[in-house]
């Protein structure tokens, strides 16, 4: 039998233990509630998909296998970026308090692999809620983004080998990545009551 499947395999275990590492602190804003927090969430977010496109450029200029080194550190730091955006936008809409792990990993991974987050909201109405989920299930579905981004990962390696061109369109994706992680927390904490 081929082993062609343990490089994505180990890929997707570091990949689901950064998520978890992550996911180990919610991020603290100094945004406060805003009157207008649907602009001032755009904003935001125009902001950081900006800021996470350099990020993600500058590190996919490396080329070769010392290049492949660099795509966990990038997957890092822009999701960093983007969980205090999300923290940012959650305070923006009055929303800091019940701000949970579970809302974290909805909005930065929803877009990416819907299948592994579903269970982590219940629609209430129109409103969705967090649901809570236990550490096993936090688990479970960082196991399975893992496995989704991992399979990505080696699908974009690609771009590792061509200097310039690929370091544009990692940025440019990593720019389109923020703006879904905006968009889902914009509609999240838009649609939830605020906090008195």
């Amino acid at each position: 039998m081929s082993n062609a499947g343990a490089p994505t395999q180990e890929a997707s275990g570091r990949i689901a233990e950064a998520i978890l590492k992550l996911l180990g602190k919610v991020p603290i804003s100094r945004k406060r509630a805003s009157s207008a927090p649907e602009a001032a969430a755009r904003a935001l977010a125009n902001a950081t998909a900006a800021k996470a496109a350099l990020y993600a450029g500058g590190l996919a200029l490396p080329v070769g296998p010392i290049g492949w080194l660099t795509i966990l550190p990038e997957l890092m730091a822009i999701w960093k970026v983007q969980s205090q955006m999300v923290a940012d936008i959650a305070a923006l809409y009055g929303r800091t308090a019940s701000l949970t792990r579970q809302h974290m990993l909805y909005c930065l991974f929803r877009h990416a692999a819907a299948h592994a987050v579903r269970d982590l909201l219940v629609r209430a109405g129109n409103r969705a809620i967090a649901a809570r989920a236990s550490t096993k299930a936090l688990q479970t579905a960082a196991g399975k983004i893992g496995a989704r981004l991992a399979q990505r990962a080696a699908g974009s390696a690609v771009s590792r080998w061509i200097p310039i061109l690929g370091a544009v369109g990692v940025g440019a994706y990593a720019y389109y990545d923020t703006a879904q992680v905006a968009r889902t927390a914009i509609e999240l904490f838009g649609n939830a009551p605020h906090e008195r």
